[in-house]
């Protein structure tokens, strides 16, 4: 009896939400999206997707047009997006005489923003006119197509894919060695959108109820063959000392430099006294290389000899300070016009003569935080320090550094990108992932980016060493998993050695986002060949 009250119940729900009209609908789409985005880092309240995503499609199946569907879709995906991204307005009060006032503006611009590319899926979910399973799925593969058009369009922004509500789970990670992040999503809004075919008509004849049974039970199930199979490629995982490249020891430096304090000229000398006094702390003798976090010299560190001489002293024997600097690269115009600086967010390893072996400069670079696009549009600065927009490097590489295998240099922001963050004609043997989530304070956003960084270790089979300036800093494995760490808003270092790479090179790794093709024939196939099966019968 209660059992049949509760599908009733069910039922009656999803005929009042679909039921909703002008405003209201549009409201309760925005609150859907709201819950939606609680899934993700630090909350994780993975459940809620359920209702989130089942709201949803009843909501569509109300809408009376494919605009109006867009319309529904857009304000799901404001409030998907101004939940998940809210963090983003502390960058606004590090210097709130100058844009405080902007921050108000800036997350509902960004929120309506990136709402439009899902006000994209359900537009041409409505346009396909599909209905119980059939739409479920189309429903997916479109989301999926749109989640890779996000990753690179107008530079792309793949922040809080879906398949990143994840990162708590060691086990269900493993699935992104084989399809990345994307495979990760599909199963996650195949799961949290399926049961609403279950209620969303109420005259079904049988055979039509036992197949929606059926696809919901399958849809719920993956899941738990996911995690169990990520569960059983940890145990073949490599453990103890062969889980380590010999004789290297790391030391994670995080200072927690308040992003304010951070360029204050009278500080910026006692910035680099507190990092060394961290770096030569106890357990230094064991140490093979120091590493300090994004732009952690606030000088022109290649240009400052004598800076790089007393710098020099806590890098250790045969070793190097890997570290994030500010540098200016002159560049000599033709026909005497004169000497172009260009200004770069670079990563300097640091010997112990002081002299820089070897530097990256960061590529992919940060709207409005790095440099202005449009800016014959947008008449403001920059959010960083300096009136000049950064130049960005050549693209993703590999270093190579006496006593360390391989390595790939990132900045930031550059390891959201899936299947971006190596050379893959030059495999590196891990990522180095320098960063300064110090603008976000304490928010989701520190904890945000660190789940991406996992994913990117998964999805390479690599491991990545991340070090913050405010944290989290991090030793993470090829799988995904966190070895050592410094807490958000620590001050501290943590000594890790280099965990090794996978012992064959992922699927991801070789095909890339190509891996997006073969979800959707997995995805689309099946609806065809019912289709032509359902046509010959007829």
């Amino acid at each position: 009896m209660i059992f049949a009250r509760g599908l009733a119940g069910l039922y009656g729900l999803s005929a009042r939400i679909q039921a909703l009209a002008g405003w209201s609908r549009y409201l309760f789409a925005l609150a859907l999206g709201a819950i939606s985005a609680t899934a993700f880092a630090p909350l994780f309240m993975v459940p809620f997707l359920l209702p989130a995503f089942c709201g949803l499609l009843w909501l569509l199946k109300g809408a009376e047009s494919p605009r109006k569907a867009a319309l529904v879709g857009w304000a799901f995906g404001a409030g998907y997006f101004a939940v998940g991204l809210y963090w983003v307005g502390a960058a606004f009060l590090v210097n709130s005489a100058r844009h405080a006032w902007i921050m108000p503006f800036a997350i509902v611009a960004l929120a309506v923003g990136m709402g439009l590319f899902h006000g994209l899926v359900t537009y041409l979910l409505a346009r396909s006119k599909s209905r119980g399973v059939e739409q479920v799925v189309a429903f997916v593969a479109i989301w999926l197509l749109v989640e890779w058009l996000r990753s690179w369009i107008f530079t792309g922004f793949p922040w809080n894919l879906l398949g990143a509500v994840w990162t708590f789970s060691d086990g269900m990670l493993q699935l992104a060695s084989v399809t990345g992040v994307w495979g990760l999503s599909v199963i996650t809004l195949l799961a949290a959108a399926a049961p609403a075919v279950l209620f969303d008509e109420k005259s079904l004849n049988l055979a039509e109820l036992s197949r929606r049974v059926a696809f919901v039970f399958i849809a719920l199930l993956l899941p738990l063959v996911v995690w169990g199979g990520g569960v059983l490629r940890l145990s073949m995982a490599p453990v103890g000392p062969e889980a380590f490249v010999p004789d290297v020891t790391l030391r994670l430096v995080q200072p927690n430099i308040k992003q304010a304090d951070k360029w204050k000229p009278e500080q910026r000398g006692d910035h680099i006294v507190q990092q060394m006094g961290l770096s030569a702390g106890e357990g230094f003798k064991e140490v093979t290389h120091v590493i300090w976090p994004e732009t952690a010299v606030p000088f022109l560190l290649s240009s400052d000899k004598d800076l790089r001489t007393v710098i020099s002293r806590i890098v250790p024997p045969g070793g190097f300070l890997l570290t994030g600097a500010p540098r200016v690269e002159e560049v000599i115009l033709p026909e005497g016009e004169g000497v172009e600086r260009n200004f770069k967010n670079s990563i300097h390893a640091l010997d112990r003569r002081g002299e820089i072996v070897a530097t990256y400069d960061k590529f992919h670079l940060v709207p409005f935080g790095e440099y202005v696009p449009f800016n014959f549009l947008f008449r403001f600065a920059k959010l960083t320090v300096g009136q000049s927009d950064f130049t960005p490097g050549p693209g993703p590489r590999t270093l190579i550094l006496p006593g360390l295998p391989p390595v790939s240099p990132l900045v930031c922001y550059e390891i959201i990108f899936p299947g971006a963050v190596v050379d893959n004609e030059n495999r590196p043997d891990w990522i180095l992932n320098l960063t300064n989530d110090g603008w976000f304070g304490i928010t989701s956003g520190p904890y945000q980016h660190l789940g991406m960084t996992q994913l990117r270790a998964v999805e390479e089979g690599l491991p990545v060493i991340r070090v913050a300036n405010t944290g989290v800093s991090a030793s993470i494995d090829a799988y995904g998993r966190i070895v050592e760490s410094v807490d958000l808003g620590g001050r501290g270092v943590v000594d890790s050695g280099l965990p090794v790479k996978t012992p064959e090179r992922t699927v991801f790794s070789r095909v890339g986002n190509f891996s997006i093709f073969f979800l959707l024939v997995a995805l689309l196939l099946p609806l065809v060949i019912g289709r032509w099966k359902l046509q010959n019968r007829n």
